[in-house]
This record gives C-alpha cells, structure tokens and sequence, in this order.
C-alpha cells in the first residue's frame, strides 16, 4: 500500500509539473449541485433547486414537440455552422446571421474569446462579484485580470471603472445585469464605460438575463450603443435562463465585424452546437408567450421573495434578473449546508469579500415556499 501511495503521489508531481502554470493557478467553477445528489445524501422527498437560475415553467411545449420530432436524426451529425439558428436569431435580433456566433452555451464564447484574443500578461477588466468565468478563462491564458467591485448599495460604480480603464486593457468584460448581484447597468451608466474604455480593446457585455429587463426604460440598447463606436465589441445571450433550456447548452453572440466571428470559428470545436440544442432554440425563438408568461412569474415571485427576505432582517440586492443576492450575516457555505438537509439548493458565494452572500435563484411559488419556511426553520433554531 505505501509503494502505491509513493506511485500515485510521483504521477501527481508529475502533472503538476507538465501543466502550464496558468492552469494549475486556476479556481473551479463553482457549478452546484444536482437535484438528484442532494435527495440521495439527505434522503429529503422533495428539493427545491434554486442555485442555477433555471426557469421554473420548464421549456416551451413547441421545444418538446420539436425535440420529439427531431429525435430520429439522432445519428446524423448537426450543421456545424448553426445555419438555420443564425438565420432565426438574425430575424429576431435584426443582426445579420454573418455576425452571429453559436456557442455550447455563452460560457462556451466566453472561452473562445479567451482562446482568440488573449496572451500572457495582456490585461482584462471584469466586475467583481461575477460569473465567475468572466475571471477564470482569461486567467486560464495567463492574463492579468483587473476587478472592479460593485459600490456599498451595491450598483455599478461607474467611478471606479472609469479609473480602471484609464489605463490599458486587452478586453472589458461584464454582464448587464449582472450576476450574481442582479443590479442593472442604466443607459448612462454603460454610455460612460463604453466611453471609458481604451480604444484598442475588444468589449465583451454578457446580457445572458437580458429578457428580465430588456423593457424597463432604462436599460440599454446596447447594440445600438456599441454600433455607434469603433472598438471591436460581442454581446452575449442564452437560451438557457428566459427559453429554459439550460439542459440543452446553448448561447449565441452578436458581434460588430464578421472577422469577430470568423476568429472565434477558427478555436471553437467543429461541431460544437449539438442538432437538439439547434433544433430546440429555433423552436423556442417561435413562442414568446412562454417567454413573457416565465418573466411574469419570475418578476412577481422575486418581489413577494425580497420582500420577505427583508422582513427577516437580510440585506437584499435590488435584483433586475430572476435571482436574489442577499447577505446572510453568517458564512453562506454552512446555511447553504443546512438547507440542504431540508431539500433545499442555493449558491453561496466564495469570491473573497463575499462569503456571507448566498445567490437564490427564483422559482416556482412551491419550491420558494421550502426555500422561505426553510430559512425560518433554521433561524429559529439558532434563535432558541
């Protein structure tokens, strides 16, 4: 047995050693857990997951139909250029489908991006807290990431991403609205960091909850803002939040300059977008009823949910997504831990600075009902 653990402990060394630096530097992704681990673990008859910001009414019943048709092409392999989905998205974004690029999701592009513009020691600015491979993948090239925090209420400070781009930067990545805090980004609030930006940057905006705000008025037309300026610029979506399609990983960018995509096509995998994830998006993009009827119950439930998270003395983000960042007062990762045990999912958060946050995405009125009487099961107990 020791000879083994000698063996095993030398290949380790090994690899460490093989690896490039950057990458063995690297966090995880904090990913979550599945439904399915944690009613296996704890033995819980129901769990209310609500730690991925999945859409509660599920997809659209016009996705199941197509999917149910499409399955018999399952040995056929999909259409490597998205053709028919960036022709759809070209429709309903007025973005022409040359301009347009298909990811495994939008974390997918993000890694593309990282892949085609990045080198060892370039700088990139991102927002802290965030998704956290906004961070991860440029670290994964070796670059230098600046981050810039969110103000005490916490929104955007302008103030403090004008200073960080008043010096040079390879890429400026954020989302609008953001995640996990959920705050929005306001038309002259992106205007001054659009503005802000070093010219020879490439400016990469991920809108992955865009549906969530796109008609409160004062949210940007970011495509509309970024035309109007030279710098290179991508803007992400996801069919994964709004559509409910998270299973099925797919996202798209919209992107100034055909050679963007064209950059991005050269490093991403060829087949990268499976023919279920095509078929599907198409689908999806077909019924925007299921799309408003899964805002209306995301925006009702998350007010009636802040409200009562507020009554029970948290401080809570104000959130334009369909999830909550709230201050839990003590270390997130052991509420996290106990709400586990009554079924319950959520995220809390590890970024430095922030590990007393918990992100509890919105679901259907059951599952935050067990989130809720949960939370209060669990401070009366430390109450008593």
């Amino acid at each position: 047995m020791a000879s083994d653990s000698i063996v095993f402990d030398a290949a380790k060394e090994c690899l460490k050693n093989l690896a490039r630096p950057a990458s063995r530097a690297l966090g995880v992704y904090n990913a979550g857990l599945s439904a399915d681990a944690v009613q296996q673990k704890y033995g819980v008859a129901r769990i209310a997951k609500l730690a991925s910001n999945e859409n509660p009414l599920g997809a659209s019943p016009k996705v199941i139909a197509a999917l149910e048709a499409d399955a018999r092409f399952s040995a056929i392999y999909p259409d490597a250029s998205s053709a028919v989905l960036r022709a759809a998205l070209a429709e309903e974004t007025g973005v022409s489908a040359e301009n347009i690029v298909a990811g495994n999701g939008s974390e997918d592009i993000l890694h593309m991006l990282a892949l085609a513009f990045l080198n060892p020691g370039d700088r990139v600015v991102t927002l802290i807290p965030s998704f956290g491979l906004h961070e991860i993948f440029p670290r994964m090239m070796g670059a230098d990431v600046t981050l810039v925090g969110v103000s005490a209420q916490q929104q955007f400070d302008i103030e403090a991403w004008e200073q960080a781009l008043s010096t040079p930067a390879k890429m400026v990545i954020f989302s609008n609205p953001s995640n996990p805090v959920g705050c929005m980004l306001g038309r002259e609030g992106f205007a001054r960091i659009i503005d802000a930006a070093p010219q020879d940057c490439v400016l990469v905006i991920d809108e992955a909850y865009f549906e969530y705000c796109e008609n409160e008025p004062d949210y940007p037309d970011s495509l509309r803002v970024l035309a109007e300026q030279s710098r290179p610029w991508i803007v992400l979506r996801t069919f994964s939040k709004a559509y409910g399609l998270a299973g099925l990983r797919i996202g798209y960018g919209l992107a100034s300059h055909p050679e963007l995509v064209n950059l991005l096509d050269r490093v991403r995998t060829p087949f990268n977008i499976n023919r279920s994830a095509q078929t599907a998006a198409v689908a999806a993009l077909q019924d925007k009823q299921h799309v408003r009827d899964s805002i209306a119950l995301v925006t009702a439930q998350r007010e009636k949910m802040a409200a009562e998270l507020t009554d029970l003395g948290f401080t809570v983000a104000p959130s334009h997504a369909n999830f909550l960042f709230f201050d839990c007062g003590q270390p997130s990762a052991e509420l996290a831990q106990r709400l586990l045990t009554y079924g319950v999912i959520i995220k809390p958060w590890r970024e430095t600075g922030y590990e007393n946050w918990i992100r509890v995405s919105v679901g259907n009125e059951q599952d935050n009902r067990q989130f809720m009487q949960s939370l209060k099961y669990i401070l009366a107990e430390e109450a008593a």
